[in-house]
């Protein structure tokens, strides 16, 4: 996300912002990954639903499947505090106690009993059958409605406190970033025409599909705010409230972003100073209608000096003084503040080699770890710049160890390409969220503070979803919003199994034989998308060799002399980004052992990540035992070769056309799957062409080079 949004805080007037008209209501949008037949394996049974509160989501959805007892229903799903006793249940000893925030499955005489240690519990344990079903199904098993496995109790708990969707949605329609800021699949599903939609049911449908996967919050607005958003906090509340009930039904709790200059923008105060008692008035008051209109709120999102959003700093305070301000005003009701770490110096200058922008969330808030009071979640992004297709994991995740830390992904694809290229994330995330940073804790175990070690924080993501028919653009990006939420929910799932997942609860209409076809055929398109993607875009860790605006397509130089810090100094005799402590920014020494020292030398380094550390000649060979420019033609030029293998892999599928695959799914996916080969041979040929004009070197293998 770049600042082409940078907004100046003005007090607007309601009357003249400029509107559309009224959108047409939403045609009936693509099931994704809960169409009937995902729910009719386990509708076919007996059923029973215990509790109030999301219990009665639960017995909507079973709606149709014959009702028994409780103690002899096929299938019981029961909030904890509804039942007294396991006999209540028919089953035999003592009542299985959930995980807090859990559920417990009992696998008892060819029945299933889910119990939920609370009402949202008991909804995720529910949809943690259906997809079990749906899995087996896939994979040969017994998915009867009453059968399952052998006698056994399992429970599940979410590893991660936070699990929240960011929506990058604006009210009004921006004149140069849209409905929705990189959002790749149409407008907005909250807001149309500089309104809240009349109709919320797509808002209703998006709740269902994320309470199946195990997100529990969504923030509902751009945290570029700009005039017209920073109004969801007062005139809008009535929207807000109308939003969150939608929501609600599902378990999904509602958070805003609002302007750090609120007070200014919205309010009768000429500072915003967080250490002025009248701002943390405004705010305490501001706050408290808030929870008056939306008593279950979650709390608020802030982006603070950072790409032109206003912020402490210009007053002097620091991130822990404009942070604590408003968790202050949110602490009586149960709010939650997150404050976002993506801060840095948006005016470098490109022929300082010092400055570097890798460094700057840890320079500014590692400063003040301890300093944030209890309330406050610090967002940092996986990585030090800006969700490129390879980056190393962020130190500022294991720096900080008395702040409640989160972990931030991208599901949108902003550099991955735009859900108009395949590119299944999960394998990324698994990575990342396994990745043992500081040697013994994997990212996954320290954010969500585990060992007692340090504060427990969460997993945030930005939403990839929008208006379109199919939610996310292409089709297969519906995958990437699936795995989100299952790896918040449970970071040790491997990518393959949660791809497996999404298959089998998409596809459950198919007959098994074409299920079992869907699923090959979706892994080899699939399974080594993100590693073909970055074969044919930017080498090695190098970053931003994208089109600067709208960040789609090839553009070797087109950062390279801006002010935003993304650079590759690439020169006639080498390229990359000295980071080093010997020699370059120093920025390897923001990370813990071994990273520190592995980072540091040429030796060590990972070919993945060689020129992201280390600025090297054009001839340094890799540990693959290619040379740097042979590595770059070769891989660019293999990554579009295999293009050729998966456009014949989905049309292998053709028959299936009109049946187990939906007509309108594989004419997008195919639109898709052509542009995609299009943008990939351009990625291909500007690349490579601009590292021989650079380097003079040859391509040992003699393919044409422009």
């Amino acid at each position: 996300m770049t600042p082409d949004t940078a907004v100046t805080p003005s007090r607007p007037s309601r009357k003249t912002i400029a509107t559309t008209p009224s959108p047409a209501p939403f045609a009936s949008p693509h099931p994704a990954w809960l169409p009937d037949a995902a729910l009719d394996l386990v509708r076919t049974g007996t059923v029973a639903v215990l509790g109030t509160g999301r219990a009665d989501t639960i017995r909507a959805e079973l709606d149709g499947a014959p009702v028994a007892p409780p103690d002899r229903a096929d299938l019981v799903v029961a909030v904890r505090d509804a039942v007294a006793t396991a006999a209540e249940l028919g089953l035999a000893g003592d009542l299985t106690q959930p995980p807090a925030h859990g559920y417990a499955v009992v696998r008892e005489a060819g029945r299933t009993v889910v119990l939920g240690a609370d009402d949202v519990a008991a909804l995720h344990g529910f949809w943690a059958v259906v997809r079990e079903r749906a899995v087996a199904r896939l994979r040969g098993g017994d998915a009867d409605a009453r059968g399952g496995a052998a006698d056994a109790v399992t429970t599940s708990a979410p590893l991660q406190p936070i699990r929240v969707l960011d929506h990058w949605d604006n009210v009004a329609v921006h004149p140069v970033m849209g409905q929705v800021e990189r959002g790749y699949a149409g407008g907005s599903i909250f807001y149309a025409a500089g309104e809240v939609r009349a109709d919320l049911s797509r808002v209703r449908a998006y709740a269902r599909l994320l309470a199946a996967t195990g997100v529990d919050d969504v923030c509902i607005n751009n945290v570029n705010v700009h005039a017209r958003e920073a109004q969801l906090l007062t005139d809008d509340l009535d929207g807000v409230a109308r939003i969150a009930a939608e929501l609600r039904a599902h378990g999904i709790t509602t958070h805003l972003a609002v302007s750090f200059g609120a007070p200014v923008l919205l309010g009768d105060l000429d500072t915003a100073d967080p250490l002025d008692p009248a701002v943390a008035a405004w705010w305490a008051d501001a706050v408290a209608r808030v929870y008056a209109a939306v008593p279950d709120f979650g709390g608020f999102v802030v982006k603070a000096d950072s790409e032109g959003q206003p912020g402490p700093f210009a007053y002097g305070r620091t991130h822990a003084d404009g942070a604590n301000l408003l968790a202050r005003a949110l602490a009586p009701h149960g709010g939650t503040l997150v404050w976002r770490a993506f801060v840095y110096d948006h005016h470098q200058d490109w022929r300082d080699r010092r400055t570097d922008r890798a460094r700057a969330a840890h320079d500014h808030f590692t400063p003040l770890d301890g300093e944030f009071e209890p309330n406050v979640v610090l967002q940092v992004k996986h990585g030090p710049l800006d969700f490129q297709v390879r980056e190393p994991v962020s130190p500022v995740l294991a720096a900080m160890p008395r702040t409640r830390v989160a972990l931030e992904l991208q599901v949108t694809q902003e550099y991955t390409g735009q859900q108009r290229h395949v590119c299944w994330l999960g394998p990324w995330w698994e990575e990342i969220l396994g990745f043992r940073l500081d040697g013994a804790r994997t990212v996954a175990q320290i954010v969500a503070g585990q060992d007692g070690s340090n504060p427990a924080g969460g997993v945030a993501a930005v939403s990839n979803v929008g208006a379109d028919e199919f939610w996310t653009g292409h089709p297969l990006a519906q995958a990437n919003l699936y795995a989100f939420g299952r790896l918040a929910w449970d970071p040790t799932l491997a990518a393959t199994d949660v791809l497996d997942e999404w298959i089998a609860l998409t596809f459950a209409a198919a007959d098994d034989a074409a299920l079992r076809r869907l699923r090959d055929v979706l892994h080899r398109v699939m399974d080594d998308s993100w590693r073909r993607y970055e074969g044919y875009t930017a080498p090695l860790g190098v970053c931003f060799m994208v089109n600067p605006g709208d960040h789609y397509g090839p553009a070797v130089d087109g950062y390279e002399y801006s002010p935003w810090g993304t650079y590759h100094f690439a020169d006639r005799d080498g390229i990359g980004v000295d980071r080093t402590r010997a020699s370059g920014t120093g920025y390897t020494g923001q990370y813990p052992a071994p990273w520190r020292d592995v980072y540091e030398s040429v030796e060590t380094c990972p070919d993945e990540l060689l020129l992201f550390f280390h600025h090297v000649p054009y001839g340094h060979v890799l540990h693959s035992g290619a040379t740097v420019i042979q590595h770059v033609y070769d891989s660019r030029a293999d990554a579009v070769e295999q293009l050729t293998e998966v456009e014949e892999a989905w049309s292998s599928l053709s028959d299936l056309v009109g049946g187990a695959l939906p007509a309108a799914f594989d004419a997008r996916v195919r639109e898709r799957l052509a542009e995609q080969r299009r943008s990939a041979v351009e990625w291909r040929d500007q690349v490579r062409s601009a590292f021989f004009r650079r380097s003079g070197v040859p391509d040992a293998s003699g393919r044409t080079i422009y």
